[in-house]
């Protein structure tokens, strides 16, 4: 393996200056995180100061009508003090609300440019970027594994929802009302063109439709940070490990405690956001589509929790797919993640989740995901593989067969390359498929022991290797900026 240089393509920095931003700490606490713990542990505080302002104003009116004519006045003065006092406090609170708004706006606006296309493939080629940068730059095996996956979850199942939606849209399988009406007159054959075709339209369904997605999908599960579902995540302690295996009566108190402060974060915390203009016309416009969006987002949370067959599904079936993808349980094996739909559609079975969106999903991203390491054998000019392998990368969403990914080639002739080919690795030439791993197996130890030391970076990684691997860990590679073009499109 090349001498790691930690410096970073301008995407790959832009990704992880979002996932600080969503899911991230810091010193100054300006992340959707902070803003949620900040408005939770000041709530008892707020509800104090509220209840002080109304308790004074209530004890004045209740001595007015026993004050002298010369005192009327002076307590009519004390009353009015005090209204203005907490209206002033109210609107304080309304401008740090309209902020944790406006700061989870900007995010979703920054994943929509950064992850969509008026272009479908070029789109597709974006979100794809997105997911397998995210699984690029995550550990997959040490102590942080579970706090990186926690803090990469929303951002990740976020794209998925998106592109998710599209694929329904696109298919003719979205039943919702509300949605429906923003697609009226794009035929599903077309949805792919809509962009270009109805480009007012398609701004107006970005904004009401897929924003409100995207809101929804970071916050789902923001409640979780509420200090008694801290209380339960922590023990009580405070020092209990946060990912360990809850009991089941833990288990659903913090479910239902992070879906009812979900649901008030939403409401209280981000709200509608506020008009700032002259026009009434204008006004009345904005509030009312606040207004049915902020109803939406609270829609697809709540129906997300038992979906049947409904919409609530565009949040489930991600959250399920990313929550195994990036696990943050003690059993995580990246070595699995290819295997993770037969969970995923167990689910389904079990009426978790609809079964078309979850095979509407796997036919977006396939069996192997995104940024995963592909060992494969190549074929040689007779068109027969050769003794030896080859790493690859998976970079591609939809491929023509969901267990034949599309990766790009990452070493040629047991060397690592910076700008491989774009191709699909076969079922019979994958290493992770056992019969064709069993087929590779009559090689000598010796030549399998030479392409390992080819490929491995020092003699301490290569005894923790398989002498056939079934994958590669791609984190290394990815650190080089030069290898993080594995999106670039090619040049014919």
């Amino acid at each position: 393996m090349p001498r790691k240089t930690y410096s970073d393509s301008l995407i790959t920095f832009r990704i992880k200056a979002l996932l600080d931003k969503i899911y991230g700490h810091s010193i100054v606490k300006d992340s959707v995180i902070d803003r949620a713990v900040s408005f939770y542990e000041n709530q008892s505080e707020i509800k104090q100061e509220i209840k002080q302002f109304l308790i004074k104003i209530a004890d004045f009116e209740e001595i007015l009508p026993n004050l002298r004519k010369k005192n009327v006045v002076s307590c009519k003065q004390s009353i009015k003090q005090l209204n203005q006092q907490l209206a002033k406090y109210n609107q304080q609170i309304n401008f740090e609300r309209e902020e944790r708004h406006q700061h989870l706006l900007g995010i979703c606006i920054e994943i929509i440019n950064l992850s969509e296309a008026d272009d479908f493939s070029e789109c597709n080629r974006k979100s794809a970027q997105f997911l397998g940068t995210i699984q690029s730059i995550s550990p997959t095996e040490g102590n942080k594994v579970a706090t990186n996956n926690e803090k990469c979850k929303p951002l990740y199942k976020a794209i998925l929802c998106l592109r998710l939606l599209d694929r329904l849209c696109a298919e003719g399988e979205i039943e919702d009302p509300y949605i429906k009406q923003f697609i009226e007159g794009v035929l599903p054959e077309k949805y792919q063109e809509f962009a270009l075709l109805a480009p007012e339209q398609y701004q107006q369904f970005v904004s009401m439709v897929k924003i409100p997605v995207l809101m929804a999908a970071i916050l789902e599960d923001i409640g979780y940070y509420h200090p008694e579902a801290q209380a339960i995540v922590k023990g009580e302690s405070g020092e209990a490990d946060p990912y360990r295996i809850l009991e089941k009566e833990e288990r659903i108190a913090l479910q239902e405690i992070n879906y009812q402060e979900t649901l008030k974060y939403v409401n209280e915390g981000i709200g509608e956001s506020l008009y700032i203009g002259n026009s009434k016309s204008d006004r009345d416009i904005y509030i009312e589509n606040e207004k049915i969006k902020h109803v939406f987002i609270n829609r697809i949370l709540k129906s997300s929790i038992v979906p049947n067959e409904g919409i609530g599904n565009l949040l489930k079936v991600p959250k399920i797919y990313t929550s195994l993808i990036l696990s943050t349980k003690a059993n995580y094996n990246y070595k699995l993640l290819p295997k993770i739909y037969l969970v995923i559609k167990q689910n389904a079975e079990r009426g978790a989740c609809s079964k078309s969106v979850v095979n509407a999903l796997h036919r977006i991203t396939g069996s192997y995901p995104q940024g995963y390491g592909i060992t494969y054998i190549p074929t040689g000019y007779d068109g027969r593989l050769v003794e030896r392998y080859e790493y690859a990368i998976v970079n591609q969403l939809y491929p023509n067969d969901i267990d034949e990914p599309l990766c790009r080639v990452a070493t040629t002739n047991l060397r690592y390359i910076i700008h491989g080919e774009d191709i699909t690795v076969p079922v019979t030439g994958n290493l992770y498929h056992a019969p064709t791993a069993k087929k590779f197996s009559k090689i000598s130890k010796e030549r399998l022991h030479e392409i390992l030391e080819l490929l491995s970076s020092n003699y301490h990684e290569r005894k923790e290797l398989d002498l056939i691997p079934r994958c590669w860990q791609t984190k290394d590679f990815f650190e080089r900026k030069v290898n993080q073009k594995l999106w670039d499109k090619k040049q014919d």
